[in-house]
């Protein structure tokens, strides 16, 4: 969650799929389950049928923190050298 959160944050807009897959190097199954999970927690909130909608629904002063690596970084912006 605190991913969705700072992704939002950071790039302007709700991540897609794709990208906790490149950052967390986990397959898509894998993203979409965690995805339903917290949604079925009430943790976040996605309407149907929209993509990049999900927001989360908690409060933000109760997400951990999240301390990416230097090489999470290079994947979340895409970049690669």
């Amino acid at each position: 969650m605190p991913f969705i959160y700072v992704y939002t944050q950071i790039i302007g807009r709700p991540p897609a799929e794709a990208d906790p897959q490149r950052y967390f190097q986990v397959t898509a199954p894998s993203v979409y389950q965690m995805i339903v999970t917290l949604e079925r927690a009430g943790f976040i909130h996605r309407p149907p049928g929209t993509a990049r909608s999900v927001r989360v629904v908690v409060d933000p002063g109760q997400l951990p923190p999240l301390r990416p690596t230097a090489e999470q970084l290079v994947r979340l912006s895409g970049q690669r050298y």
